[in-house]
């Protein structure tokens, strides 16, 4: 069985450059920042997996539970046909979604999209070999471009897992949200997963645990600079910090200075100063209330179907439908 083609929508020289804008506005804004997709190189990659592992950070185990316990009332509710993913990655969690899908007897294609050509092609390549029977139509993108990202099929259902829509901020989601009710048809459906605000006791542990897992993962951003960019970031000049912003709510994640400091990244003929102390932002994790969500989602265009969440409600994972 041969593997499909994936529809590609951004090249590597596009990804390159997107690095370069985003390094050189971050590294020049004040409070410096960093986005958090450029965490994810193959290390980073490797790392996170550790950390979705690691007994603080619930947020993984959590929503593949609600999940498996609610995979055939979603299949049931939606009637998909068409199941999108943005931000696929391995699509493991998705699975529960296929076999309910499959076992409901109504899918009929799965599209996964994800940045990485290698890493999208790897999962393909194991879906098709998998699920024999189900389209699999593999897209490459970044997954803010909705529009060109989700193609026109029969019945689809839009799926964005992770509590990746927590790390944009609340502009950024309005904007992401209406893109996606723009492309979808009334009565098609988007699932998105997203974390609920809870005792920071438990919240901040989950970015900043024991093992040091996550601070290793923080700093790697900086290893990805120093080899895309030519960077001479030293990591051991920076430590992790992870708090919790109770007016915003939502976790950042910051690179601290230890010492007054000048970064040359090469490839931008930039030199950035950092003083002692000095925090870069690297990540935000926002958290939700259910009227929160609810009313992003109206604002977009859908109505709030169904909102499941595990005992603890720790983790909420919702269904909207477009209006």
């Amino acid at each position: 069985m041969s593997t499909p083609a994936l529809e590609i929508h951004i090249s590597p020289d596009d990804v390159d450059q997107s690095l370069v804008d985003d390094v050189r506005d971050g590294l020049t804004a004040s409070p410096k920042n960093l986005q958090p997709k450029w965490f994810y190189d193959e290390q980073g990659s490797k790392l996170f997996e550790q950390i979705t592992a690691l007994p603080e950070y619930y947020p993984t185990r959590t929503e593949k539970a609600v999940l498996a316990a609610h995979a055939d009332d979603i299949v049931d509710t939606t009637g998909m046909t068409t199941l999108v993913e943005l931000g696929s990655g391995s699509s493991e969690k998705t699975r529960l979604l296929l076999d309910a899908g499959l076992k409901g007897g109504t899918l009929q294609t799965y599209v996964p999209q994800d940045v990485s050509v290698t890493a999208l092609q790897g999962a393909v390549e194991e879906l098709v070999q998998e699920y024999p029977g189900l389209e699999v139509a593999g897209i490459v993108s970044d997954f803010t471009d909705t529009g060109s990202s989700i193609p026109v099929r029969p019945n689809r259902t839009v799926a964005f897992l992770g509590g990746t829509l927590g790390n944009l901020v609340p502009e950024q989601r309005a904007s992401f949200l209406a893109d996606i009710a723009a492309a979808l048809r009334p009565d098609e459906h988007l699932l998105i997963g997203v974390g609920l605000v809870i005792d920071p006791a438990v919240l901040v542990p989950a970015y900043d645990d024991a093992q040091g897992v996550t601070a290793e993962f923080n700093l790697n951003v900086l290893s990805v600079l120093n080899a895309r960019l030519g960077a001479d970031f030293d990591l051991d000049g920076f430590e992790h910090v992870a708090i919790w912003d109770a007016e915003n709510e939502w976790i950042e994640m910051r690179l601290r200075s230890r010492r007054a400091q000048d970064v040359r990244i090469a490839d931008l003929d930039l030199d950035v100063s950092f003083a002692e102390g000095e925090e870069m932002r690297t990540e935000i994790s926002a958290k939700f209330h259910r009227t929160g969500i609810t009313d992003e989602l109206a604002t977009a265009g859908f109505g709030v179907e169904q909102i499941w969440t595990d005992a603890d409600e720790r983790f909420a994972v919702v269904l909207g439908r477009k209006r």
